[in-house]
């Protein structure tokens, strides 16, 4: 069993009405408050707004916290992409902006929390959703939170109770998003994840290079044949 903490990331809105919303802030602190008392570590786009609150949330509660930007350096983070620096313990400067960086910070989380959201959420969430990380959905938050369920509809996409928590009550949704990560095994692969596997079996890799062996052995023969008339 592996001693390792859980990381739980916090997707949501960085710019907009929303994260001018006293309730959503304090929602959110206490997002972040709820993930450090439960001994997760906090790991958010290390962008401003409501995962920001959350980040200063989880930092107050005495709990490890991890940005992933999409900045090059401190300076770019800062100049830039007006994020904060504050709350965090440690900060991966990815360089691969917005859309890029998306991908590291989903893949390094064991499960996300989505609170408010715009497209860039909209964005963590899908790439989330393929992964199969188990989501929990903050709701009366605002912006994509109040909609997943129309954008699966849409997608004609199915998730059950093991998939996705809807919960108001920030720490009723840490505390059933934990069940969901110890009940689940996640994916071993890529080539899992998705509506199609990707990458070959073995047997099939083998195949393939046989056949790739075969047609180099009757070039060869075919080339040395047409040398020797």
């Amino acid at each position: 069993m592996s001693d390792m903490k859980i990381k739980i990331g916090v997707m949501g809105s960085a710019s907009g009405p929303v994260i001018k919303d006293p309730e959503s802030q304090k929602r959110a602190f206490g997002l972040g408050q709820a993930i450090a008392k439960n001994e997760c570590i906090c790991i958010t786009g290390a962008c401003p707004g409501l995962p920001a609150n959350a980040a200063e949330g989880a930092k107050q509660a005495g709990g490890f916290v991890l940005g992933i930007s999409p900045a090059f350096s401190k300076r770019e983070h800062i100049d830039i992409y007006s994020s904060p620096i504050e709350p965090y313990d440690m900060i991966l400067f990815s360089g691969l902006g917005l859309m890029e960086r998306d991908i590291i910070n989903i893949r390094s989380c064991d499960a996300i929390v989505v609170i408010g959201g715009g497209m860039g959420t909209l964005n963590e969430f899908t790439v989330a959703y393929e992964e199969k990380k188990p989501v929990g959905i903050l709701t009366g938050t605002g912006g994509i939170s109040g909609h997943i369920p129309e954008i699966l509809g849409f997608a004609n996409r199915q998730a059950g109770p093991d998939r996705i928590i809807y919960e108001e009550d920030p720490e009723l949704l840490i505390e059933k998003l934990l069940a969901v990560v110890a009940r689940i095994t996640p994916p071993l692969r890529e080539s899992d994840i998705g509506g199609q596997k990707e990458a070959p079996t073995f047997e099939q890799a083998e195949n393939i290079r046989r056949a790739q062996r075969k047609d180099h052995d009757l070039d060869r023969r075919k080339t040395d044949e047409d040398e020797s008339v």
